[in-house]
């Protein structure tokens, strides 16, 4: 009986101040973030409003 008990007080002991690992001991696998870059508009904008622009004023001023 003496034997068990200081068996089993060893063992306790050893699994409580052992160090504990959440999962396993491989390094955790972690994920680059993913880069995403906008497309950068120039000013075809302005330029499309501009002709628009000329092309009705061509009628206006030709007559």
């Amino acid at each position: 009986m003496k034997k068990t008990t200081i068996c089993a007080a060893a063992l306790a002991a050893a699994t409580f101040t052992s160090a504990a690992h959440a999962g396993s001991l491989a390094d955790p696998v972690i994920e680059a973030p993913a880069v995403v870059a906008d497309a950068q508009s120039s000013s075809s904008g302005t330029a499309l409003v501009a002709m628009l622009a000329v092309l009705l004023a061509i009628p206006a001023l030709g007559d």
